[in-house]
């Protein structure tokens, strides 16, 4: 794993409970579908602070919001895990909660039943320029762009940001809310962004192509740096227009896709801090989405979701 470099990482995002349930084949409605059953500590943003963490990141800061229901049990996975949190404690919503459905076939997909609770309650009043201070880099959980007062705070981050001088990365999150927030939407709320690191699925919607690698170019004339993460495929590096790297990925048996993509994603940032350009940043990053995909839960070895 590499080291850290100079300057820390702050996260902004979400911090979840997750439910994760593992079955195999269709679930059988109105009567009992057998399952492995785990609550565990989830949340893009957390995730990605996580890995980025276990990926030789020295300094990992996070930002999100949580209810007091489990708010000490969420700080004290994260910091366990390396992340230095600062999370704030909703007075009315309890924790985001996030139930996976783990089809435990060969592909190990899953489908998410979210209430974001607290998560998505982010505002601008959380947020400080001052939380800026010592960081190289600010990434942001897509999750921000899909309710008004966490939408206000992406936008009171970016300006900070902007100020500064300090990179942003952004991770589009979900193509079933980026479909009711609208592309262009979208595209207005990240401009400024200085990386953007989207799903196949994301990226295709994002840009109405069907293929990956056509999209891929088609953002990179939006924003300076597109890495499209495409799972098993590994993922493609896009700039100005073209793509001009494909990055395979390490053969993995998966288990659980959960986290995967916030795996790649925090190990990729982990490696650009260290002096790695995009291309080695994004085969660290398909080194961790292969150890990501063999374990349950969407963190890292260490926590909580320690596969034993």
């Amino acid at each position: 794993m590499n080291g850290g470099g100079d300057g820390a990482l702050l996260v902004v995002g979400d911090v979840v409970t997750d439910v994760v349930a593992r079955h195999r084949g269709p679930l059988a409605p109105g009567t009992d579908t057998a399952a492995s059953v785990r609550t565990l500590p989830g949340g893009a943003g957390a995730n990605v602070a996580c890995w980025a963490a276990h990926w030789g990141c020295a300094d990992v800061r996070l930002l999100g919001r949580v209810g007091a229901d489990a708010a000490v049990w969420h700080e004290r996975e994260l910091t366990a895990a390396g992340v230095r949190a600062r999370l704030v404690v909703d007075p009315v919503a309890p924790t985001g909660t996030v139930i996976c459905l783990v089809d435990t076939g060969a592909a190990a997909e899953r489908t998410f039943l979210t209430d974001s609770g607290a998560s998505l309650r982010l505002e601008p009043g959380d947020w400080s320029p001052t939380l800026l201070d010592g960081v190289a880099r600010l990434h942001l959980s897509g999750y921000l762009l899909f309710s008004e007062p966490s939408r206000a705070l992406l936008s009171a981050a970016l300006e900070s940001a902007r100020a500064r001088g300090v990179p942003v990365s952004l991770d589009p999150a979900s193509t079933g809310f980026l479909s009711l927030l609208g592309v262009d939407r979208f595209l207005e709320l990240v401009a400024g962004v200085a990386v953007l690191l989207p799903s196949r699925d994301e990226a295709c919607l994002l840009t109405g192509l069907p293929d990956a690698a056509d999209a891929a170019a088609k953002l990179s004339r939006h924003v300076p740096l597109v890495v499209v993460k495409l799972g098993a495929e590994g993922a493609l590096v896009a700039r100005s227009g073209g793509v001009y790297a494909r990055v395979p990925a390490l053969p993995a048996v998966p288990r659980d896709t959960t986290g995967a993509g916030d795996a790649f994603t925090g190990a990729f940032l982990a490696a650009l801090l260290a002096g790695a350009g995009p291309r080695d940043a994004a085969a660290e990053g398909c080194r961790a989405g292969a150890l990501a995909v063999a374990r349950v839960g969407g963190r890292p070895p260490g926590g909580a979701a320690e596969v034993t």
